[in-house]
Parts: structure tokens; C-alpha cells; sequence
């Protein structure tokens, strides 16, 4: 019998149980509702995020109490609004609905977080938020984005593009695998677009960059023409056994000293 890894396919009662077990995980997927050109749902990085944590959990569940929320499709996207289907949180209000999503798992008691993000924009503020909740709640929380991780393997996956960048090879696969009705397969040669005058971001500088700075003409970075479902598949793979080492490393998981008023 399998076992169940889904938050929203499980009872009060069954949850209830859940948090009470010894060292309990629960598994947040974030991501973002923002344009992916012409081709890709704007769902992309909400849907690719929940994906791999499912499969991850699945991988661990005989052994670890794990349970998936459903995907937080809110994010960090404002440079993003200028092609339209975009929604956006700022900061404050981002951080917000973490702090408020931490507070009920405390209460709840569960004991670990895993925040894993399938949007660039939301790397950064999850590293603050989760670093001060960590410490806030005493509760160890972790923030990963699975195309961070194992980047010599997910590499060699890829074809045309050198690595992941927005809507591209790498992304268009990941959704052909698991939402492949909503993939406009049709505009990937549109998609593929030559950034003639795109500005390019010099390392060691911070600052807002519209992404019509960086892909003028349909908001894709990348080339989507070889994006196949297979793919799909062997991103995801790399990207769940990652995660599942995570889960099972002793040395991330270690619980956060209280350490406001002690300077």
C-alpha cells in the first residue's frame, strides 16, 4: 500500500497524526504565477516545484514522516508584469504568508520545513525569510531550488540550452512530462528568441532588471525546440534524488539556537 504524501488528499485526523510522529517533514512547494512566453502556463514554476517534491517524498515515505502542501502559486515576479499573466507579491507581503504558513505548522507540530522553489525571483527573499523564521519558530527550516542543485547532471541532460534560464529547454521539458496538454508546442520555434539588445547583468551588481531588459521580444530565455517529455522525466529524476539526500542529511536539519536578545 502507498502512502499517501499529498496534504491536501489527507483528513484533519490524518495530518493530526502526522505531526505528532517522530520528526516529521513537511514539504512546501513554492513557485510563482508569471509569464512563460508564448509557449509555457504560467503555473510553470508553481507546477515543476510540486512535481519533484512529490516524487521526492514518495521516494522517503516508508521511512520519514513527509508530508507536500499544495504548491504556493504566489511569488516574487514584478519583473515580470510587463507581458501580461502575472501576479506578484512584494516582500513584505511574501514573507507574510511564509511567516503565517511556519506559525501553523509550530502549532500544528510538525517539526521540519523544506521550502522547495521552482522560481529565480523567490531565491533571494527565501534566503532572509527563511533564516529569520528558522529563528523566530526554533524550527529547522531549509529552502533548496531543485535547479540550483546538481548542476554537472542536469547538464548533460540538456541539449541545445547550456543550463536553466526561463521557459527554455529545461522547463518546456519538465512540463511536457507532467502537464503536457498545456504546453503550446506549436510556438516553440516563436519561443525561441535571439535577445538582440537585451541587457546583460554584470556579476557582483544588484538591482531591478524589467524582464523586458533581458528578453525583449516573448520573456523566453532559452531555446525550447528540443524539449521532449524524456527530458522532462530525467530533470525531474535528478532534481527528487537531490532533494530526498536533503531530507536525509542529519547535518541540514539541526535546530536553530534562539538567539534574539543574547547580544
Amino acid at each position: 500500500m502507498t502512502t499517501e504524501v499529498e496534504w491536501a488528499r489527507l483528513t484533519a485526523p490524518e495530518l493530526k497524526v502526522r505531526a505528532g510522529q517522530s520528526n516529521s517533514l513537511v514539504i512546501l512547494p513554492v513557485g510563482s504565477l508569471e509569464q512563460h512566453g508564448p509557449h509555457l502556463p504560467v503555473i510553470t514554476d508553481t507546477a515543476s516545484a510540486f512535481a519533484v517534491s512529490v516524487l521526492a517524498a514518495k521516494s522517503v515515505a516508508v521511512d520519514t514522516s513527509v508530508t507536500v502542501l499544495p504548491g504556493l502559486w504566489l511569488g516574487m515576479s514584478e519583473h515580470h508584469l510587463p507581458f501580461g499573466g502575472t501576479v506578484s507579491l512584494d516582500y513584505s507581503a511574501y514573507r507574510g504568508v511564509l511567516q503565517s504558513i511556519v506559525r501553523s505548522l509550530k502549532v500544528l507540530g510538525f517539526q521540519r520545513l523544506l521550502i522547495v522553489n521552482g522560481h529565480g525571483g523567490n531565491i533571494d527573499p527565501l534566503a532572509v525569510a527563511v533564516r529569520e523564521l528558522a529563528v523566530e519558530y526554533e524550527m529547522p527550516i531549509v529552502a533548496t531550488t531543485p535547479w540550483m542543485l546538481a548542476p554537472d547532471k542536469l547538464a548533460a541532460i540538456f541539449e541545445v540550452d547550456a543550463g536553466p534560464t526561463h521557459a527554455c529547454e529545461g522547463e518546456s521539458s519538465v512540463m511536457l512530462a507532467i502537464a503536457g496538454d498545456a504546453v503550446r508546442v506549436e510556438r516553440f520555434a516563436e519561443a525561441a528568441e535571439k535577445h538582440d539588445g537585451a541587457v546583460v547583468v554584470p556579476s557582483g551588481i544588484s538591482r531591478f532588471y524589467a524582464f523586458p531588459e533581458r528578453a525583449p521580444v516573448t520573456g523566453t530565455m532559452g531555446d525550447p525546440r528540443s524539449a521532449t517529455a524524456e527530458k522532462g522525466e530525467q530533470f525531474l529524476k535528478v532534481q527528487a534524488d537531490e532533494l530526498v539526500m536533503l531530507i536525509c542529511s542529519e547535518q541540514i536539519w539541526t535546530k536553530p539556537q534562539a538567539v534574539w536578545g543574547k547580544w
